[in-house]
């Protein structure tokens, strides 16, 4: 399907607003909005999806439900406006109040609270007819002037080619979201399944239009750009030995990361409701600087009619198959199960470990991946099967495995368990929860796995050879995990807890928000 084969509508009830998922990704957060979209028939829904580049997506990766009725595409970094070769921009002088804003929200940007009410009042001027055009950005005195002047002042990198051309990057698609937020059909309520650009999208909309925005976050946005921005490579530190304390980040890093907060800042400065998952993360968007009576909990669901009966398909005993189920990225340490699988197949020769996950969306990466696997020994033992239907894997796998640095609250974890098989998992986001319980009711349950250490591939060969290892072990961990997911987390609770969400946010009979 190409773009031009999108549906294309005049109005709708809900605009969903997608940063790179659904329909380009397939898994995690896509599957959720897939989920909820086809659970609420009667709801005319537009998506807006916001990617990096047209070249970073292949097709979509998932059929657009009948009550879709409108879709639009952009790319950040590809939808800006273009400067002609050898063209030379008109001389301008640009607005000197409106930067003297920006000025000053720079230097919240150190930590000035207040600086809140200046980013609102930006964000408003970077819309169309706004005094913050996108050709004084890019070419104005007053533009060049601000972007010199705090370079002089905070930069601690010596490159001011490289400062100069961040701040472009970073900026340039604000003012693509606020075309996108004037353009936008009208629509009674937004909803953002994220912070960042598309929250920033979110807060333009609900604010210019005096409509209600729902936020909706798996993992905590803020969070997973610092892993992400932490460990990529392509933000240039420019000191040298003597310039640079190893403990101190680039200050290209941390002006990313400080934008990333300012946008969550933005964004929940304008939502209500404003969702997580689990409790911990609903007290990291408190920290984060949301209001806590806009903050509710409404874990994720899945669909017991549709995997309970795997079940059956299961063996008395456990298959030594460790089965890890995701995208192959670094922010899953594929890495981490690949090693150890070593340990695993020394200390149980028969075991085999599966990746069941689409590679490309960073081909490199996956590369690195398969080479460590043969570097180790493995290349009979470990392999990558690309994407898979959960229900033909499920009954083969002994326990599925999470070794990543980052989760939320991950669905593949509560399929899992309405298929009867339990998880090991990295002790991160909500996956402790949901090995071990939330509660003492929930604790009674039992364990539904085992949780070990980030990046630690002897304890997690080890807890993976003492579960499938031990019949009756892992007959107890599966009894947990079914029992638990179909207490608390079927789907029927969380479209139930959203029902109200939307009736709140469409003017429709209703309490608006789970109690």
């Amino acid at each position: 399907m190409s773009t031009d084969d999108f549906p294309k509508a005049t109005s709708a009830d809900v605009a969903l607003l997608l940063e790179g998922t659904f329909p380009y990704v397939s898994g995690g957060v896509s599957s959720w909005v897939n989920q909820i979209i086809r659970a609420f028939p009667d709801i005319r829904f537009a998506i807006v999806f916001l990617g990096s580049r047209r070249s970073d997506y292949g097709p979509p990766k998932y059929a657009i439900p009948a009550n879709v009725v409108h879709l639009e595409t952009h790319f950040l970094h590809d939808d800006i406006v273009k400067v002609e070769p050898h063209a030379k921009p008109a001389p301008r002088k640009g607005d000197a109040g409106a930067y003297a804003d920006v000025a000053k929200l720079h230097d919240g940007f150190k930590g000035n609270p207040g600086g809140l009410e200046t980013f609102a009042r930006i964000a408003r001027e970077l819309q169309p007819g706004g005094r913050l055009t996108v050709d004084d950005f890019l070419h104005s005195e007053a533009s060049w002037d601000m972007i010199a002047e705090r370079y002089r002042h905070y930069c601690t990198d010596p490159s001011f080619v490289d400062y100069f051309w961040t701040v472009r990057i970073m900026h340039q698609p604000l003012w693509l979201l606020g075309k996108v937020a004037r353009d936008l059909i009208p629509v009674k309520a937004v909803h953002s399944i994220s912070t960042g650009y598309a929250g920033f999208l979110g807060a333009l909309i609900a604010r210019s239009r005096g409509i209600p925005l729902v936020l909706s976050e798996h993992g905590i946005y803020t969070k997973e750009r610092k892993i992400d921005l932490y460990q990529n490579e392509w933000i240039r530190d420019n000191r040298n030995v003597f310039q640079k304390d190893p403990a101190d980040l680039s200050y290209f890093r941390q002006m990313w990361i400080r934008f990333f907060e300012w946008l969550g800042r933005l964004t929940y400065d304008a939502a209500d409701p404003i969702i997580a998952l689990y409790e911990a993360n609903r007290l990291r968007q408190v920290a984060d600087g949301a209001l806590a009576e806009r903050t509710f909990c409404i874990p994720n669901g899945i669909s017991l009619e549709r995997l309970s009966p795997l079940r059956d398909k299961q063996p008395d005993s456990p298959p030594p198959v460790l089965c890890l189920i995701g995208r192959v990225v670094p922010i899953k340490d594929i890495k981490t199960f690949i090693r150890a699988m070593r340990r695993v197949v020394n200390l149980m020769p028969e075991a085999e470990g599966w990746i069941a996950g689409p590679e490309d969306e960073d081909p490199g990466y996956a590369e690195e991946c398969r080479n460590l696997a043969e570097s180790l020994g493995l290349t009979d033992k470990v392999k990558f099967l690309g994407f898979q239907r959960i229900d033909e894997i499920l009954p083969k796998v002994g326990a599925l495995i999470l070794s990543s640095i980052s989760e939320a609250l991950p669905l593949v974890v509560l399929e899992g368990y309405a298929a009867g098989v339990p998880s090991i998992s990295t002790d991160v986001g909500s996956c402790r929860q949901l090995i071990y319980g939330f509660g003492p009711d929930d604790e009674a349950l039992g364990a539904a796995g085992r949780i070990v250490g980030i990046a630690d591939p002897a304890a997690l060969a080890d807890a993976a050879v003492e579960l499938i290892g031990n019949t009756n072990a892992w007959r107890a961990a599966r009894a947990a995990g079914i029992a638990r997911v179909e207490r608390y987390y079927a789907d029927t609770m969380m479209f139930g807890a959203y029902q109200k969400v939307y009736d709140k946010a469409l003017g429709l009979p209703g309490t608006g928000g789970p109690a």
